[in-house]
This record gives structure tokens, C-alpha cells and sequence, in this order.
């Protein structure tokens, strides 16, 4: 690759909403770009010891002094199921190894469970190797700091900035003992399993519920079953034999549909269809009918403010929730605040707020109280929760949230000029807008991780609201597309 091709990469920002995403094996998803991804983050645990867990010492490039050995800087990094991952893996790795840094790996596990192994084993940061819901052909890197959580933007531009100017510190490496070393750890996944499990109350269990669970071939297919059956219920398994190419095809919470139609099928009380990465889930009630995130939230909401658990009594969505959720949980008393779209900013809002419960109506569910990041499996155990104190099916708790019709479409776009400065794109916006008045909401954004514009609008009335997303649709097609 020329000097020039490099210096035209660097400048591009390889940040999106959620870490780095791409294709792989095309900028910015390649193994060079990755090499110094892990190179640009021993710089950052180096420069920045106030990160690091007390049981550690950046080395960065400081070399160690003989006989007196020094604990390095360490690193988890865990992988959904997807092909590329194995490349993105080893180059990160050696990265993070060039600049002195121990990395262990933990293999596949969900996103959560690799905030969780990071906070456990009081490592310095973690990486997730995954596109979440993309298909397998994509792939991407989540970085975590040492308490668990996603890293804030002025780290992010910092990484990328070490990113851009790798070639001007190479030289600045350690040599000798100071370089880092690669460890596997097997027992990840026991680890995780135990930890969710506490969540659940001990004088519960699961003993005669039979569950669909489908785990997208994703990170979550060794984990998932297990946990539900070690509770005590029946799992029927399905999405559980990744071959590398099959995460996300056709099954998990991309196709709720085949869970629902397999809780009837199997006559289950419950199905739970996670996403790649296992970060997310969407439900299915005993009679087929899906039960997505604002559901969710809903009757977790109501479940924690009833046994006086809900903090402030604040819950943290995003724009895409449904009205009807939040007018439900106005009338018990409870707030809702509006963060933006990507599970990072509903945590920091919930952070800042004192809130304990958060999501996205795609799935995403926070507990704060239990894990730093969203977290499919644990969701699903707290809405099992929900039902077995009520002793309530789950068709007849998610009726308490009564759901406004929504319309949504995605459209392909080439690029993401802003829509108020395209003129028919922002029409389209305004006449939908006008046409509900007070009677519905517009929204509509770029994907933050996929080259699309997203449409929704909602409103009392089914058929106008989705004739005004296709005409808004249309007008994004014809300008932007």
C-alpha cells in the first residue's frame, strides 16, 4: 500500500456510534487498521494510569528493569463467531503486544460478558471483536475501560488519533522483557454464567417453563442455553452452530419471527431470540406474538417501581421508543428521558441521571444495578423474573404497555449530507410533520453504523403514518440514495 493510500486512510474517522465497523478486509475493518487500533490503546493506557486497575502498571514504552518485574497493562479481548475475526484477533493482539501490553483471550462471548470478564479479572480494558447485528461479512471493534463501560469520546478520538500517526512513534516500541505476551483464558465462560445467575433471585427458578432460545450463531451460542437450564427450565436451542458465515442469517433477534412461530410450535412460554453479539434480544409471548424492547422496559420499569428498586424513578430510552411507553409510565409517576440513539449514550444518560433501568426499543435493556452495558441474556432473566413473581403470562404483561402504531423503513444511502440541507428530503420531514400535528412523532436519522437513513413515524393511525414514511422514504431515495 502506498504512502499516499495510508495518508488518505488515516484522515477518514474510523469512529462510529458503536467502536469501529465495516467490511472486513476493507478499511477501516482490516488487519493493518487493527494492528494499530491495538498499538493506539497501550499508548492511551500508557499515557493515561489514572485508566488502569490498581493491580497493574502501564508499561507502555517504558522498559522493565531487570529483576524487577513489573505488572504489565492487561487486556480482554473476546469475538463473536463471525469469519474475519480470527484476522482482526491476531493483529490486535500483536498490537497490543508491540507496545507492552498482556492481552487475554477469552474467545467467543457476548459483548457483556466481555465487559464483565474485564471488570472480574480487573484487567485495564477489553475489546469485543463484532459487527452486533450486521451480517457476517462485517465485522468491528468495541473498546471498554477498566470499570466496564464503553470508552467516552475524548478516549475514542485520542485511540484514533494514535491510529493516524502510527508511523511517527514506531520507533517508540519496547524491546526485550517489556514486550507484552498473549494468554488464553477457558474459564470466561463459566465466569459469566455465574455472575448472571446472581441475578436472578435465589428464591426463584425456572423449574417448568420450557423456552425457545435462539442465539443468532453469534457469541452468545455456548452461554445461552446453558443459563436457563442451569435455572431449571426446558431450552429448545436454535441459532446455536455458527459456522462463521451464518451469524445473524435468517434467525436471532434480526427474525424474531422464527421464535415466535416455534414458541407455538413447541407450545413454549417464552422465546428469546438474541443478536450476534448477544447484546440485545427481542421476545416472544406463548401465543407468537413478539414483545420488542419498549415492552420490555415497560414491564421492568413497572416491576421495579412497585417494589420501590426503580432509582429516581427515572427510566432512560431513546427517540425511537414508543409514545405509548412513555405515556404508560407517566401515568405510574415514572419519567422517561430521551437519550440518543446507541446503547453508550443511554447509559451515560442513565449515569447522569441516577436512572438504574434503560434501553432501545431494538432490544437493547440496561440494568445498571447488575452490568454496565446492554445485555440480551440478562434481560430476558429479568422479564422471567417479572413473570414468575406475578405468576402472570407474558401476553398478559405486556398488555400494562399499551403501544402507539409505529412505521419505520430503512433506506440505502451513497452519502449522509445533512437532510435539512437537502430541500426535498426536509420537505418530505416537515409535511409529515404538519399532517400529525400533535397526533404522532417523525424521526429520522443515519444509521451510525451502516451506510442507511432510518425513517420512522408514528401515530394513531396506521395507514396514514406509513403512506408519510414511504413519501419520506422516496424523497431520501431520489436525493441521497
Amino acid at each position: 500500500m502506498s504512502r499516499v493510500t495510508q495518508s488518505k486512510e488515516s484522515s477518514k474517522r474510523i469512529f462510529g456510534t458503536d467502536g469501529i465497523r465495516g467490511l472486513a478486509n476493507v478499511f477501516p475493518m482490516t488487519s493493518e487498521v487493527a494492528l494499530h487500533v491495538g498499538r493506539a490503546v497501550g499508548r492511551v493506557l500508557h499515557d493515561h494510569p489514572e485508566m488502569c486497575s490498581k493491580s497493574s502498571v502501564p508499561v507502555g514504552m517504558r522498559a522493565l528493569e531487570s529483576h524487577n518485574p513489573v505488572r504489565r497493562a492487561r487486556v480482554v479481548v473476546g469475538k463473536d463467531t463471525r469469519l474475519a475475526n480470527y484476522m482482526i484477533e491476531n493483529a490486535l493482539v500483536s498490537g497490543l503486544c508491540s507496545m507492552g501490553v498482556d492481552a487475554y483471550l477469552i474467545g467467543p462471548l457476548p459483548t457483556p460478558g466481555v465487559a464483565f470478564v474485564t471488570q472480574n479479572m480487573r484487567a485495564d480494558a477489553g475489546i469485543m471483536i463484532s459487527a452486533s447485528h450486521n451480517p457476517y461479512y462485517d465485522t468491528g471493534i468495541k473498546i471498554f475501560g477498566s470499570d466496564g463501560f464503553k470508552l467516552p469520546d475524548s478516549l475514542e478520538n485520542e485511540i484514533e488519533h494514535w491510529v493516524s500517526l502510527d508511523e511517527k512513534f514506531l520507533s517508540e516500541r519496547p524491546t526485550e522483557a517489556s514486550i507484552g505476551k498473549a494468554f488464553r483464558i477457558d474459564d470466561a465462560i463459566g465466569r459469566y454464567l455465574v455472575a448472571l445467575k446472581s441475578v436472578f433471585p435465589k428464591d426463584l427458578d425456572l423449574q417448568g417453563l420450557r423456552l425457545i432460545v435462539d442465539a443468532a450463531n453469534g457469541a452468545a451460542y455456548k452461554v445461552a442455553p446453558l443459563v436457563f437450564e442451569e435455572l431449571g427450565a426446558e431450552v429448545i436451542r436454535k441459532g446455536m452452530e455458527p459456522n462463521g458465515l451464518n451469524i445473524n442469517e435468517n434467525c436471532g433477534a434480526l427474525h424474531p419471527q422464527h421464535v415466535a412461530s416455534s414458541a407455538v410450535q413447541f407450545r413454549a412460554d417464552v422465546g428469546i431470540a438474541l443478536d450476534g453479539d448477544g447484546d440485545r434480544c427481542i421476545l416472544s409471548d406463548e401465543n407468537g406474538d413478539t414483545v420488542d424492547g419498549d415492552q420490555m422496559i415497560g414491564l421492568c420499569a413497572l416491576h421495579l417501581a412497585e417494589a420501590g428498586e426503580l432509582k429516581n424513578n427515572i427510566v432512560v430510552t431513546t427517540p425511537m421508543s414508543n409514545f405509548g411507553l412513555e405515556r404508560t409510565l407517566k401515568s405510574k409517576g415514572i419519567t422517561m428521558i430521551r437519550a440518543s440513539v446507541g446503547d453508550r449514550y443511554v447509559v451515560e444518560a442513565m449515569r447522569s441521571s441516577g436512572a438504574v433501568l434503560g434501553g432501545e426499543q431494538s432490544g437493547h435493556l440496561i440494568f445498571l444495578n447488575w452490568a454496565t452495558t446492554g445485555d440480551g441474556l440478562l434481560a430476558a432473566l429479568k422479564v422471567l423474573e417479572v413473570m414468575r413473581r406475578t405468576g402472570k403470562k407474558l401476553s398478559e404483561l405486556k398488555k400494562t404497555i399499551q403501544l402507539m402504531p409505529q412505521s419505520r423503513q430503512d433506506v440505502k444511502v451513497t452519502k449522509k449530507e445533512p437532510m435539512e440541507n437537502v430541500p426535498t428530503v426536509s420537505a418530505a420531514i416537515e409535511k409529515a410533520k404538519t399532517a400529525l400535528a400533535d397526533r404522532g412523532r417523525v424521526f429520522v436519522r443515519y444509521s451510525g453504523t451502516e451506510s442507511l437513513a432510518r425513517v420512522m413515524v408514528e401515530g394513531e393511525d396506521l395507514a396514514e403514518i406509513q403512506l408519510l414514511t414511504r413519501e419520506i422514504a422516496q424523497s431520501i431515495q431520489k436525493a441521497l440514495g
